[in-house]
């Protein structure tokens, strides 16, 4: 049975461009959803009915035709950031046809004489402007795909107060249609008010002097953060989220979330990497939502609030860390609760009590318990010394499924720890 839903990428260059198939799909439709940019692109002769997606966006009239023959226009490739991308999440692969133009990144590249496999693309389209940071780099390219004609000029002024002034831009407008426009300028020289609304800008990456130059791997500097002294210092970072071992798509319940340094680290290891901070301090709350937006993860979600209480009604996480509050009553026990089979729990601990509790937990779960100790060298009179931090305790289990008995034992194979004396 041929597929009922047909989704035409269509160019700045309208019907005129589309490929023969294309052309046929849209001439069989008995009506075209799309927006009106798009749908103003068609000819009169086309006998289908048209209707401008209704707003707020919603699929919904869509998905209700699905007894004749339907098309959508979309721009370029519907698969890149595009509706048929939302519709391939909604439909069996065989009630779907794409039939995809040039992506205004191919073009764009093309343009540019940028290898495509070397360049990160970013969509602003629906999406905070800070997204951009997370992809800043020195010697980066990066395609962002813009909200409306406003967004280069937001961007460069980004761009100027993360350090990275000196960087390239080329604003592309119209790509592939006949109003075709290129315009290029540095960050920090940049006048350009308003171009037009259908646009990309390309970004090569230029950091001035005193940029923060943050890595790609875990344990950021601490001073890349705001806090208050509620935050997992840097080395101790490293080795939590190496525990964690963050994988794509995975949520994440960062439990007295303070700075939100564990969140958002989380959240930066893959795009598509999902977390919740939750923090009970209006403070730290604060310091959460400046830090997601600064190291590039908006995305991070906050729940106000104390746990186990603020853990309530939302979705089971993959992965949680609790870095303030094991010793709060039931705290542990919700957190475990919710995690899904298979799912890692990491906590740690600085005080004897909160030490007790998680050696208390591993007798009842399995798991293992890490001592941390670092040491840092520092000036004593006219020499150095080494001055000891607090140390750490730090608590691994993975949930498997199978009952207490056997996820203590399977927890406890996996630590490799020797049996306990008769």
């Amino acid at each position: 049975m041929p597929a009922w839903l047909t989704v035409v990428g269509i160019g700045d260059d309208g019907f005129a461009g589309l490929g023969r198939p294309a052309r046929r799909a849209l001439l069989e439709a008995s009506v075209i959803y799309g927006g009106e940019r798009h749908l103003s692109m068609l000819p009169a002769r086309l006998a289908a009915r048209r209707v401008a997606w209704p707003r707020p966006f919603d699929l919904a009239p869509l998905l209700a035709e699905r007894s004749r023959p339907v098309c959508v226009l979309a721009s370029g490739d519907p698969m890149l950031f595009g509706v048929g991308a939302t519709l391939a999440r909604q439909l069996p692969a065989d009630a779907l046809r794409v039939l995809p133009a040039p992506s205004s990144v191919s073009l764009a590249a093309a343009r540019l004489g940028w290898p495509l496999q070397e360049v990160v693309t970013v969509s602003l389209v629906g999406r905070p402007l800070a997204s951009v940071n997370a992809y800043l780099h020195d010697g980066a390219r990066v395609f962002v795909l813009s909200a409306d004609g406003g967004t280069p000029a937001a961007l460069a002024a980004l761009l100027n107060a993360r350090g990275f002034g000196a960087t390239r831009m080329s604003v592309l407008e119209h790509l592939g249609g006949e109003a075709e426009r290129r315009i290029d300028g540095r960050a920090d020289q940049w006048s350009t008010g308003e171009v037009a609304a259908l646009n990309l800008i390309a970004l090569e990456c230029r950091a001035t002097a005193g940029a923060p130059r943050l890595p790609l791997t875990c344990g950021l500097p601490d001073d890349a953060f705001r806090h208050d002294g509620q935050l997992t210092k840097r080395d101790v970072r490293a080795i939590t989220l190496a525990r964690l071992a963050p994988t794509p798509g995975q949520l994440l319940w960062d439990v007295g979330a303070g700075s939100g340094s564990i969140g958002i680290e989380w959240m930066r290891a893959h795009p598509a990497c999902r977390a919740i901070a939750i923090e009970a301090h209006a403070e730290r709350q604060v310091f959460i939502g400046h830090n997601r937006d600064a190291l590039g993860v908006p995305g991070l979600q906050l729940v106000a609030g104390r746990a186990p209480q603020a853990l309530e009604g939302l979705p089971a996480p993959d992965a949680v860390f609790i870095g303030g509050g094991v010793t709060v009553p039931g705290v542990l026990e919700a957190c475990w609760a919710s995690l899904r089979d298979g799912g890692r729990l990491v906590a740690n601990a600085v005080t004897l009590q909160g030490e007790a509790v998680l050696a208390a937990w591993r007798e009842r779960q399995g798991g293992t318990l890490t001592r941390i100790a670092l040491a840092d060298a520092q000036p004593l009179g006219g020499f150095d010394t080494w001055r000891q931090a607090l140390p750490i305790t730090l608590y691994e289990a993975v949930k498997v499924s199978g009952g207490n008995d056997a996820a203590r034992d399977r927890n406890r194979a996996a630590s490799a720890e020797p049996a306990e004396p008769a």
